[in-house]
C-alpha cells in the first residue's frame, strides 16, 4: 500500500469549523462506545486512544471530557505545527476528573498495522474517511480488526447539501463537488461521498458491529463566517472539476455570500459518524 497523503489544512480553517463540528458530532454513539470500552480487559492504567489526522486536536477536546477514566492520547498528523497546537490544547481531565496525557506521532496512517495498534483502546479520526482510497480504507480496517480495536470515524461527507432558500444551481454545483471528492489525486481515486458506506461494509465483513449516525452541520446566521469560507471552497472545488460552470458559479457564489452576510442563508451540510466495535474474542456482538 502506498503512503496515505491526507490533506494539510490551515489551522484557521480547523478552528473556524470546530464549533460546528462539535455541535454535529453524533453523541448517540457515545453510549455503546463507553459500554464497549468499560468491558475491555485492563491492559494498563487507562485508555490508549489514537487520533488519526488530528489537526488541531478538536476530536480530543470533544471526546476526552466525555469518556471516564485515565486516558493517553496519541496524536497522528503530518504537520508538526498542528501537532504542537493539538498537544497544547488537549484537555487535562477526563469525564470523572482522571488524568489525560498526550503524545504525538508524525507520519502517514498507512504505517499503522495490527502490531502497531497493540494496546490501543480506540482509533478515532474526523473528516478522514472521504479522502482515503479503497486500498487505504481496507488497510485501516484490517489493522483495526486484526488488533481487535474499535474505531470512531466522524464527520465524513456523504454528498448531500440542503440550502434555504434554494437556488437553481444548487444541484449542479453539488454534483460537481461530489465528483471532485472522488477525483484521482496523484493517481489516487478517493472514496469521497461513498466512504461511509464503504467503511461500514468493510468493517462488517471483518465481523464488527457497525453503527452509523447522521452528523450534519447546521449553518445559520450565527455561523456566517464558517458558511462563507465553506461556500468559497465548495464552489471552487466544483469549478475545478467542471471549469464550464465557472461563469454561472461566480454569480451563484456572489448571491450566496450576499445572503449569508445578510443572515438570510441556512445550510445543512450532511455528514455521518461511524462507530465500529470489534467482535469480542469467542463472543457474539
Amino acid at each position: 500500500m502506498s503512503a496515505t497523503h491526507t490533506p494539510r489544512y490551515a489551522p484557521e480553517w480547523l478552528e473556524l469549523r470546530e464549533g460546528a463540528d462539535a455541535a454535529a458530532r453524533a453523541a448517540g454513539l457515545l453510549h455503546p462506545l463507553r459500554r464497549h470500552l468499560a468491558d475491555l480487559p485492563r491492559r494498563g492504567p487507562g485508555l490508549v486512544i489514537r487520533d488519526l489526522g488530528c489537526g488541531t486536536g478538536s476530536m480530543g477536546r470533544w471526546l476526552a471530557p466525555r469518556l471516564p477514566g485515565p486516558q493517553h492520547w496519541i496524536l497522528h498528523d503530518h504537520d508538526p505545527d498542528l501537532l504542537d497546537r493539538a498537544v497544547a490544547l488537549t484537555p487535562g481531565k477526563a469525564a470523572d476528573g482522571s488524568r489525560v496525557t498526550v503524545a504525538t506521532e508524525r507520519g502517514d496512517i498507512a504505517r499503522l498495522t495490527a502490531d502497531g495498534l497493540a494496546g490501543t483502546s480506540l482509533v478515532t479520526a474526523s473528516a478522514l474517511l472521504d479522502v482515503l482510497t479503497r486500498d487505504e480504507l481496507d488497510w485501516l480496517v484490517a489493522a483495526c480488526a486484526d488488533a481487535g480495536c474499535p474505531a470512531l470515524l466522524a464527520l465524513s461527507v456523504v454528498g448531500r447539501v440542503e440550502f434555504t432558500p434554494a437556488d437553481p444551481l444548487d444541484a449542479e454545483i453539488a454534483d460537481a463537488f461530489n465528483a471532485h471528492q472522488r477525483r484521482s489525486d496523484q493517481g489516487r481515486g478517493m472514496l469521497g461521498p461513498e466512504a461511509v458506506e464503504a467503511a461500514a461494509e468493510a468493517f462488517g465483513r471483518r465481523g464488527a458491529t457497525v453503527r452509523v449516525h447522521a452528523s450534519p452541520w447546521r449553518l445559520g446566521a450565527d455561523e456566517s463566517a464558517l458558511t462563507a469560507e465553506w461556500l468559497r471552497g465548495w464552489v471552487g472545488a466544483a469549478c475545478d472539476q467542471r471549469p464550464d460552470l465557472a461563469p454561472g458559479a461566480e454569480a451563484y457564489l456572489r448571491r450566496r455570500l450576499e445572503a449569508c452576510a445578510a443572515g438570510e442563508l441556512r445550510v445543512l451540510v450532511h455528514h455521518s459518524d461511524l462507530l465500529a466495535l470489534p467482535l469480542p474474542p469467542g463472543g457474539t456482538s
